[in-house]
């Protein structure tokens, strides 16, 4: 989980047990479990996943018991570990995307997350589909209206308390609040309903990556087993629900999603991550007699002007066909440049946007053409339709670092143009599967903009990371 939201958390002294033992199944018995895993899931006419810290912790993300676990390590006064990324820039693993998959072949009705994390949501889960128990470090919530808001950025605070913004609802503009939740908080209702319904009418509910303690999320399965479902445990610790499965799983959730997957003929879908920001362009008004223009340019987040965007790390501005212009490298946020130029003469920008740490892209251009004496023209486009096809583009071209403008409103009375930009920063695929058991091999290094690989036997999740080293235009 996010290492900010285990220090924000309120001292509790009885975490449960923390630090066990993991447990592997041998090469062949692993097999056969995951044949078996497969025909079950096959048969299932109502599948429900219940997913815990250790689904994240191959993206990055270390878990709460685990041997290196953030309650573990605590516990042995080594203090809380260190994340391999910032946590803002965690992508869906394998198990996240395998998930999707079986969503979207209709096999895979509903998962209940106990993770803080946004990463089934980044995935591309329905919302309806999910139930976040323990909320979401990435989800505000209006308290008045119920609207939610799904940030870039980590949110600030947990325990379901105010934040800094509020309600976008012109009807409404009551404060928002944190979604996540401290220890003493109550499951939200609208969740555990969602998350109870579905349990009573599942026939498999598949616990993947949770140690099953944290009540009352860990007994929600057990609503499926007194109805005549089954549960099913794949986890690397033993649980106290063991003996109430119909099947337990040693080893890797990563290695068993994808041989169940294979088994199914299923194709785990690649993961494009697009993300969205605004270049606000102000012209200042000024007696029309005069020669010069004065005007300002803002790269924002979409979140509003005073959110931070932390996918972004410097800004430098050039102007190619007006050498006397000096290059404006923008290094912090706010990212503002103000000028004076002649109304005259179109003005030619080019933004060089470069990425921050994490981020599977480098950097991407922007041509932004400005012209003081005529009129820009306004661009409305459907946001959904342009990131599927960023994806699109991504996923044929091996690379991200696309972008497209999602609309360009004009507001004639202030002289402000708002244009909103979309790019994808990552792309990872996942392409064959394991046909023999193994360990996970790990990551390597992607220094030289190459790809990030997490080998399963044969099988490949890579990270393509970047644009050529050469700086290209992308339109």
């Amino acid at each position: 989980m996010s290492l900010g939201y285990a220090e924000k958390l309120s001292y509790k002294e009885d975490v449960g047990a923390v630090g066990m033992s993991e447990i592997f199944d041998s090469p062949d018995v692993l097999q056969q479990k995951i044949k078996q895993l497969a025909k079950m899931i096959k048969m299932s006419k109502h599948l429900v996943a219940f997913t815990g810290a250790g689904i994240s912790t191959s993206c990055g993300i270390p878990d709460f018991r685990g041997p290196k676990g953030v309650w573990t390590l605590q516990r042995e006064g080594k203090g809380v570990p260190e994340a391999s990324l910032p946590f803002h820039r965690a992508a869906p693993g394998i198990t996240h995307m395998a998930l999707v998959a079986l969503e979207r072949a209709g096999i895979l009705k509903f998962i209940i997350s106990q993770n803080v994390d946004s990463l089934h949501l980044r995935s591309g889960i329905p919302r309806n589909k999910l139930s976040e128990l323990h909320g979401n470090s990435f989800r505000e919530v209006c308290p008045s209206c119920g609207t939610e808001y799904l940030r870039d950025f980590e949110v600030e605070t947990i325990g379901l308390k105010e934040t800094s913004r509020r309600c976008c609802d012109a009807k409404c503009g009551a404060k928002l609040r944190d979604s996540v939740l401290d220890w003493e908080d109550e499951l939200p209702p609208t969740e555990m309903d969602a998350a109870e319904k579905h349990c009573r009418i599942a026939d498999i509910v598949l616990c993947l990556g949770t140690s099953l303690q944290i009540t009352p999320a860990c007994n929600l399965p057990l609503k499926s087993v007194r109805n005549g479902g089954k549960m099913i445990i794949v986890n690397l610790q033993q649980t106290s629900k063991d003996n109430k499965a119909s099947l337990v799983i040693h080893g890797f959730v990563d290695k068993v999603m994808a041989g169940v997957l294979n088994h199914l003929k299923v194709q785990i879908p690649p993961y494009v991550r697009v993300d969205l920001f605004q270049i606000i362009f102000n012209q200042f008004r000024c007696v029309s007699e005069t020669k010069y223009a004065k005007w300002s340019l803002r790269v924002t987040s979409v979140h509003g002007e005073k959110a931070l965007l932390p996918f972004i790390e410097s800004i430098e501005v050039t102007f190619p066909e007006r050498p006397e212009l000096k290059t404006a490298v923008l290094q912090q946020q706010p990212f503002l440049l103000k000028r004076e130029t002649l109304k005259s003469r179109p003005l030619h920008m080019v933004l060089w946007v470069n990425f921050s740490e994490g981020c599977g892209c480098r950097f991407i251009s922007i041509d932004f053409p400005v012209d003081f004496e005529a009129s820009t023209d306004g661009i409305s486009q459907d946001k959904n339709i342009v990131i599927q096809q960023l994806r699109d583009m991504a996923n044929q071209d091996q690379y991200c670092g696309q972008s497209s403008v999602v609309d360009r409103k004009l507001i004639s009375a202030s002289g402000k143009t708002i244009s909103t930009y979309a790019v994808a920063t990552n792309i990872a695929q996942y392409s064959g599967f394991p046909s023999k058991s193994s360990d996970i091999t790990g990551f390597s290094n992607e220094e030289k903009g190459g790809k990030e690989k997490l080998n399963l036997d044969g099988g490949m999740a890579s990270s393509t990371n970047g644009v050529p080293a050469k700086k290209v235009r992308v339109h």
